[in-house]
């Protein structure tokens, strides 16, 4: 069945103009201003400075594991309180960090630095940590074991 030609009468494509000038380009979006509810009053923009909270950005444990390459594993232990009992109990997570130089053996003590991810599980970079022992042992070098003045006995071998 054929329509009549007098149904089918569309306007010349010339006559056709767009409505918006978005569709061209032609007017910067720069220019629209956010839309706005009524509800949520307006936000005043205070200029005082907040610091990012940086939670999880550092751990401290130990190397259980350097058999990869450039990879070491390394267990944190943090202290939680359990959630019945309310005693607090220890905590072990092992985390795997970047070790470039492959310089940690078994049993050496790390900070992890948070970093971007280096692959899928690691996403730290382990580096060296003055152990309790060291930091004992360079704080006894720093005192001098003689005080400048002889004592009794030395002096006696000395004459």
């Amino acid at each position: 069945m054929p329509l009549a030609p007098s149904l089918l009468q569309f306007p010349p494509l010339q006559s056709l103009k767009l409505s918006t000038p978005f569709l061209h380009g032609s007017t910067s979006l720069s220019l629209l201003s956010k839309p706005t509810s009524s509800l949520t009053p307006p936000t005043l923009q205070s200029h005082t400075f907040l610091p990012p909270i940086r939670a999880m950005r550092s751990l401290q444990g130990k190397v259980v594991c350097a058999t990869n390459d450039k990879t070491v594993a390394v267990e944190v232990v943090r202290l939680a309180p359990h959630p019945k009992y309310k005693r607090r109990v220890r905590k072990k997570k092992k985390y795997q960090a970047h070790d470039p130089d492959n310089q940690f053996k078994v049993g050496d003590l790390v900070q992890l630095e948070k970093s971007r991810p280096i692959s899928k599980t690691k996403t730290f970079l382990a580096v060296p940590l003055l152990s309790r022992n060291s930091k004992k042992k360079a704080a006894e070098e720093d005192v001098p074991k003689e005080l400048g003045i002889p004592l009794e006995s030395q002096q006696q071998l000395q004459a």
